[in-house]
């Protein structure tokens, strides 16, 4: 067989050889492959909700204890410059249809208030992705992208669902915790609400999530695995808040910490499954949170941290919109990288369809394969802009500039909001990454060439259906 193999080498031309060659090479030193369809790899994407931009410690957190997110982290790529939207609904959306969320219309938080506000079923999801791909698509937790039968789970895609159906519900009760009207109950499974009063939603959560892996032990899978947490209520587990307190974690510091930790030891749990099955290996996991952490009086004015970043969910600086996020998958994807290249939600979708070898027209999309990021750490990013709206604020980012229109940072609890007579912030993202100092005074003409960017890419948005 290696005779025959070299013989049919040496008939080949040099330049052909040498194609092969730096193919196999690139492959190998990536230790990344495309699946084939006799081994179709199962896929988890693990969002969390309103998690601060540092707070793991692979990202440099050293007061609160994360070893299960690190250990997925630790185990694949980890992205320093990864983003999303500065609050949960537009980020959600963007994730399942690999497109901005100016391009799909949610650039602000989906309430029951609306009925018809929401993601399309027009637009194509990830789960439909997958289910044509001969998957099994299951949704676990929040999903704030819309109340009406034609916006749930079951109507985009999803086979199987369980969670609630808006922004965010007390873990016991699964009431919502919100401002659209009264605390209405909140708790579905496939689309019919169900009660469990007393039950801890997260551990609710955990328990669906290994019973729809046991059930599709035997067929490739993609599960959503939407987590509500630190989103507020802060209610971690007393184990865990007793440990803060004794550490001396300042309040709300000690809230947040715990509830975080609470579940890390969920998704340790998870995963944990996955690997009592044999099933961890040729699993790919996807972890992001989809915004900064939040700072209003009912997440008791903070909590979270954005480390040297400015802002917090809401803002459109980068401690509300640059998110921890990494992929791992044991086969194929070698332990313990890192890139610094900027990358965004809505590269999950295409990402996912090049590794599990899914045909998937590209076409109308924003997000763009990470599949080369991944496979070359010297690569440049996928994306030379960007644009992000929410309300009545503006940022585009172009290389290591980036240009904020009205930005805000307001916190109802304490009051306070930037104020500045002009509506431009302009930062040089490499020389300051706090975004401190405001250059817009200095280079007028780049002000004008990043809002020529953001406005072409506005008309472009609401020249689509």
């Amino acid at each position: 067989m290696i005779k025959k193999i070299v013989s049919i080498k040496r008939t080949l031309s040099k330049q052909l050889k040498n194609l092969i060659s730096l193919i196999i090479t690139g492959l190998l030193l990536s230790g990344l492959c495309i699946a084939q369809n006799s081994e179709k790899p199962n896929v988890i994407v693990i969002l969390t909700d309103d998690q601060g931009s540092i707070d793991l410690n692979c990202y440099g957190a050293n007061d609160l204890l994360t070893p299960n997110i690190d250990k997925i982290v630790n185990s694949g790529v980890k992205f320093t410059q990864f983003y999303a939207a500065p609050v949960c609904s537009p980020t959600r959306a963007s994730l399942l249809t690999g497109k901005t969320p100016q391009h799909v219309k949610i650039t602000e938080v989906i309430t029951r208030s609306k009925l018809n506000d929401g993601l399309s079923n027009e637009e194509y999801t990830m789960a439909e992705m997958f289910k044509d791909a001969g998957y099994t698509a299951g949704h676990l937790g929040k999903w704030h992208l819309g109340h009406s039968e034609d916006k749930q789970p079951n109507a985009q895609g999803f086979d199987y669902s369980f969670g609630n159906l808006g922004g965010c519900i007390d873990n016991f009760s699964h009431s919502s915790y919100w401002q659209d009207g009264a605390n209405y109950h909140d708790l579905y499974l496939n689309g019919e609400e169900i009660y469990s009063d007393g039950e801890f939603f997260p551990d609710m959560m955990l328990e669906e999530a290994k019973d729809f892996i046991v059930q599709n032990k035997n067929h490739p899978f993609f599960m959503y695995y939407a987590l509500n947490v630190p989103h507020y209520p802060y209610q971690g587990s007393k184990d865990w808040l007793d440990y803060y307190n004794e550490k001396g974690v300042e309040y709300p510091r000690n809230l947040y910490a715990a509830f975080l930790s609470t579940m890390d030891d969920n998704i340790g749990n998870l995963i944990a499954k996955l690997e009592s099955l044999g099933l961890k290996e040729n699993t790919i996991i996807v972890f992001q949170s989809d915004n900064g952490y939040a700072n209003t009086q009912r997440a008791h004015g903070g909590g979270g941290s954005s480390g040297p970043y400015r802002g917090h969910k809401g803002s459109l600086f980068e401690g509300g919109i640059r998110v921890p996020a990494a992929i791992s998958w044991t086969k194929n994807i070698q332990p313990n990288q890192t890139r610094h290249q900027m990358a965004v939600t809505a590269d999950w979708m295409p990402t996912l369809a090049d590794l599990c070898g899914i045909e998937l027209n590209k076409d109308d999309l924003d997000g763009k394969s990470l599949v080369p990021i991944l496979k070359n750490e010297n690569i440049k990013s996928m994306h030379d802009e960007y644009t992000w709206q929410y309300q009545k604020q503006k940022a585009v980012r172009k290389g290591d500039w980036k240009l904020l229109i009205n930005p805000v940072i307001k916190d109802p609890f304490y009051k306070n909001t930037i104020k500045q007579k002009s509506p431009y912030f302009l930062v040089n993202l490499k020389d300051d990454i706090g975004e401190t100092t405001n250059l817009a005074e200095k280079y007028p003409k780049k002000i004008k060439e990043l809002e020529t960017i953001f406005n072409k890419h506005n008309i472009r948005n609401h020249k689509r259906k």
